[in-house]
């Protein structure tokens, strides 16, 4: 395959909003990143609570641990905010990126047996294959990792050159 492949692709909003939003990733309280430290921290501050209801029956020298139950909630809590804020940080950039691209006028993607290069309004970022990382491909979706990340959707291009990307990325991808 010596010869330049060009893709051009037909970029849909919702297409790209199915993978990047599936499953609460877009949630900033129950995506992948925070669903735990959510749960962690309901947990400790329905302890926390409970103790406050029974403070009255510590005696001076158990009364510490409503110090340190408190601590940990307020350790929980911060973890929390931290994870919610990296979510919204991705959220607002990956809204950012579906607006560029909704907004386009030329996307494509050209790649031969060395490069692979992506055309977005004739901004164009090229890599060597060997800076891609990892691939992984479904049915839904393309993704590359390395240099540049790329994702792209079935949808927004034909069966065919579908099928060819993805024999390509195999062959040019060794995980």
């Amino acid at each position: 395959m010596s010869e330049e492949k060009v893709i051009v692709l037909k970029p849909e909003r919702q297409d790209f909003e199915e993978i990047y939003f599936s499953g609460n990733q877009g949630s900033l309280f129950f995506s992948s990143t925070t669903k735990g430290k959510m749960v962690t921290t309901i947990v400790v501050g329905l302890i926390l609570l409970i103790m406050f209801f029974f403070k009255d029956d510590f005696t001076k020298e158990k009364f510490g641990i409503l110090y340190f139950v408190s601590f940990l909630f307020l350790l929980c809590a911060v973890f929390l905010s931290v994870s919610i804020n990296k979510v919204s940080i991705w959220k607002k950039q990956v809204n950012g990126y579906l607006t560029k691209l909704e907004n386009c006028k030329v996307y494509e993607i050209t790649f031969d047996q060395n490069f692979f290069t992506v055309n977005i309004d004739h901004e164009k970022e090229t890599s060597e294959w060997k800076d891609f990382q990892y691939f992984d491909s479904t049915e839904k979706y393309i993704a590359l990792e390395g240099k540049y990340s790329y994702m792209f959707p079935k949808k927004s291009m034909s069966e065919k050159d579908y099928n060819i990307l993805k024999q390509t990325v195999k062959k040019n991808i060794k995980e």
